[in-house]
């Protein structure tokens, strides 16, 4: 399926079949207003009509603006993706609306099948998008093309992110996931730096290497590097790798096992990442850091009561070794700040059940010192499109996760604030000139759905890359002063 920026309005290009867009107002200046009408159509949001006489599929809107534009193209996608049609027109909607309309089209349309025998082909070979505004009128088409090549770039990392946290454990565990990241360092111009068993020993990673010993894969860390000429800014992206978690010793249930090759779903949005910003060309040296793992069982497991002596010294208590992830990010956050003096630090992490529960499963949550960082990113995050929340951060809930044995304890002794405990958890391990300029996310909700939502379909979401990456273009313009 081709994507091609027509210069010209929607009525002048030619296609087999169109997507049009209606609000409730549009609807009853429609020329189809009756027969639209007699179907039973309101122009509710991402309500879709077929008018096979005029070959059009119509959309409801609750306005022609970004978010809802993204939704309901993705929701038009499917649908037309089920009929025969080659050639497809859809209206931009004006400069500030064709990311969305871009982002809408890719990311509704992605399907993923490597595990079927026999793959569905879709039809379309290629959707124009026509260079207009929301009125009708040809615009800029150059300054147009220039968010248009961007989105593209940006909903293609998503995907590319959507494909391997769909992945089983049995094709990508560390050491595969280290040579999908050597791979992507080649095609990208990129450094990759991987660190095995015997190296996380020398640089005493003893929480990671804790969480991995009992798998038959052992861990890697994994560091991929950007570095255009003189960067504005640099920047230092840490993942949760966990290709699969069993819960180990404190083993998770039946139902609870399953989907949960998603738990690297942090380490891929930001291979994702590393993917988008290389090929956006960004002035901003970026480096990635992949914490993978499997937590698997065997009698070499480590176990609740071990104390565990983590890179940057500090001793943890193990109450539980589902809690596992924020044992991996301890200590590569630890060896993220020793090896980048970083402008700006944050983890990616399907954490914890509990910030689900805070903010639903739509949601991301943030966490940090700095209100001003927070703001900005949230600022960033509204505009990509992705969802997020603050969870603050509070003394209160700090005395939780005390250890009377160690430094600190790897859960909480009260099961509240969950999602916040564990990011408090990881402030140990943030050096104290890096405090405000660390945020901590936690994606456990949004970054895999069994339901389609949005411009999201069965599986992994990507959750975390569109959002990241917008605001390192945000940065990128006021550094530059644009």
């Amino acid at each position: 399926m081709k994507l091609i920026l027509e210069n010209n309005i929607y009525a002048n290009v030619h296609a087999d079949f169109g997507i049009k867009f209606l609000t409730k107002e549009r609807l009853e200046e429609d020329s189809n207003k009756e027969l639209l009408h007699s179907t039973g159509f309101k122009a509710t949001q991402d309500e879709t009509c077929l008018l096979l006489e005029s070959k059009t599929l119509v959309c409801g809107v609750e306005e022609l603006e970004a978010d809802a534009l993204r939704a309901a193209t993705a929701t038009a996608i499917r649908v037309l993706m089920k009929h025969t049609h080659k050639r497809i027109k859809i209206s931009a909607c004006g400069i500030n609306n064709i990311k969305a309309i871009t982002e809408g089209l890719i990311l509704g349309s992605y399907t993923f099948e490597r595990y079927k025998s026999e793959a569905k082909e879709c039809e379309i070979a290629e959707i124009m998008i026509a260079s207009e505004t929301k009125t009708g009128e040809l615009a800029d088409y150059e300054a147009m093309k220039n968010f248009f090549e961007a989105a593209k770039i940006i909903a293609t990392a998503t995907n590319f992110t959507r494909d391997l946290v769909n992945t089983t454990p049995e094709d990508i565990y560390p050491e595969a996931m280290a040579t999908i990241a050597r791979d992507l360092a080649e095609r990208n111009e990129l450094t990759c730096k991987v660190l095995d068993e015997e190296t996380l020993l020398k640089e005493n990673m003893n929480a990671m290497l804790a969480v991995g010993r009992a798998s038959i894969h052992k861990p890697r860390l994994i560091h991929l590097s950007y570095k255009p000429e003189n960067p504005l800014h640099v920047v230092s992206l840490v993942g949760k790798g966990l290709t699969y978690d069993s819960g180990g010793l404190s083993l998770k249930g039946a139902t609870s096992m399953v989907t949960m090759k998603m738990d690297k779903a942090g380490a891929c949005a930001v291979l994702g990442m590393m993917k988008a910003v290389s090929e956006l060309g960004l002035p901003i040296e970026v480096h990635g850091f992949l914490g993978a793992a499997e937590n698997m069982v065997d009698a070499n497991s480590y176990k609740p009561d071990d104390v565990l002596k983590s890179k940057n010294g500090k001793t943890i208590e193990v109450r539980n070794t589902d809690a596992e992830g924020r044992l991996v990010l301890a200590d590569v956050l630890a060896y993220a700040q020793q090896e980048v003096k970083a402008d700006y630090l944050f983890d990616y992490a399907t954490l914890t059940g509990a910030c689900m529960v805070a903010l639903g499963p739509y949601t991301t949550g943030v966490m940090g010192h700095s209100h001003k960082l927070k703001h900005d990113f949230s600022r960033a995050a509204s505009k990509s499109g992705e969802l997020i929340g603050t969870l603050p951060f509070n003394n209160h809930l700090k005395k939780l996760i005390k250890s009377e044995l160690a430094d600190v304890c790897n859960i909480s002794s009260k099961p509240y604030g969950g999602a916040i405990t564990a990011g408090l958890f990881l402030d140990n391990f943030i050096d104290e000139d890096m405090k405000d300029k660390w945020l901590h996310f936690d994606i456990a909700g949004p970054a895999y759905t069994e339901n389609a939502w949005d411009c999201n379909g069965y599986g992994g979401t990507g959750a975390g890359v569109r959002m990241s990456v917008k605001f390192l273009q945000n940065i990128s313009k006021e550094k530059e002063g644009k």
